[in-house]
């Protein structure tokens, strides 16, 4: 299928007729993760603004702000479709669903509940930041880069404000909100998002199951796209 504009949006259209699948990509990533997963199914993928062919959000914004501005491709369905989210795209399908605007939901390695402690910044680059005065940006920014995480230090502008929103977000006063089928797909060998995560954001969804895929990591659709092929099919 070829690259095409989505209400504003890069995406790719799948399958004949009129979709009722919307899938929403990880940090870092593009739609072509979800093209085994939706390969034949009426559906659409997107990139979300700031990744793929998106242009970057004008200002920075979190989750909610990413769901807003995937309300637009809603509108376009015939019928609120089922909304498959992976890693972020996750966080953006769950505001998605708390606003009641889909049918259902598949939520992939999602980081829906912050279960630990927030990671204390380094002694390095407290000291860097406080004295930025004396030491300049440019010293800042190398502290930034030698102390953050891999997708801190591969974004720039925006989209690195956009990160430290969205990295700090928790979702208890959103799970209990979503009322539509819900499906939670986790690789059990996920070190960035771990099985706990979905265990303790099970408690908090009256329509939620959850499945771990054993031997599997993170990149659950680029994986085993047959397994959220088979979740998805379950759910139309």
């Amino acid at each position: 299928m070829a690259l095409t504009t989505i209400a504003g949006l890069f995406g790719e259209r799948y399958g004949e007729g009129a979709p009722g699948v919307l899938a929403l990509h990880g940090w870092g990533r593009d739609h072509t993760d979800f093209t085994a997963v939706l390969d034949g199914i009426p559906s659409i993928a997107i990139d979300l603004p700031g990744f793929g062919a998106s242009p970057a959000p004008s200002t920075p914004m979190g989750s909610e702000g990413y769901a807003d501005a995937v309300i637009p491709v809603i509108e376009g369905f015939v019928q609120p479709p089922i909304v498959v989210g992976h890693s972020f795209g996750g966080r953006v399908a769950a505001q998605l669903a708390s606003r009641r605007l889909v049918s259902g939901v598949l939520l992939i390695g999602t980081p829906l509940l912050r279960i630990a402690p927030r990671r204390r910044l380094p002694m390095g680059y407290l000291l860097t930041k406080r004295f930025r005065f004396l030491l300049g940006e440019e010293r800042l920014e190398r502290a930034r880069r030698h102390y953050g995480s891999a997708d801190y230090r591969a974004a720039g502008g925006v989209m690195r404000d956009v990160l430290v929103m969205v990295v700090n977000e928790s979702y208890e006063h959103v799970l209990p909100t979503i009322e539509c089928p819900t499906r939670l797909l986790w690789g059990a060998r996920d070190t960035e998002v771990p099985v706990s995560i979905a265990e303790a954001a099970l408690d908090l969804m009256p329509r939620a199951r959850l499945r771990v895929l054993p031997d599997v990591g993170h990149h659950v659709p680029s994986l085993v796209p047959d397994a959220v092929r088979a979740e998805l099919l379950e759910m139309l």
